[in-house]
């Protein structure tokens, strides 16, 4: 099993979809990072020698900014709109959607589960 950034790889899946599982490397640099190594997107992870891994390690250590790193710099950005006490910071502090989305209905992954409330039951008709 391939370890990069902290992140074991799966060894079955083609290397594009497995960098995927490493937090910062989505499809676009995945393409990328194959494409400057000359590694052919179709190979399997357990396919590749240990020099392509070991390339692979430089290249994402050198070039992008991912796991821990990237994690800590989108907390402090989220803290430091938060200290602002801007709109977006709000909206953030109150676990509502950040860039407009309606509220109304739906924004339930931001929101919570829903809460039932009090006493709202319909009068029952005679």
């Amino acid at each position: 099993m391939a370890r990069i950034a902290g992140v074991n790889i799966p060894t079955g899946k083609r290397v594009i979809i497995a960098l995927r599982y490493i937090y910062g490397i989505g499809p676009v640099n995945a393409v990328e990072i194959c494409k400057n190594l000359n590694i052919d997107e179709t190979r399997r992870v357990n396919q590749l020698t240990d020099d392509e891994v070991l390339k692979i390690r430089e290249t994402i250590d050198r070039d992008y900014t991912v796991e821990g790193d990237l994690r800590r710099e989108v907390s402090i950005n989220i803290k430091r709109l938060n200290d602002l006490g801007c709109y977006r910071g709000l909206r953030h502090r109150k676990g509502l959607p950040v860039r407009g989305q309606r509220t109304h209905t739906n924004a339930r992954t931001r929101k919570g589960k829903a809460v039932a409330i009090a006493g709202k039951k319909k009068a029952p008709t005679k």
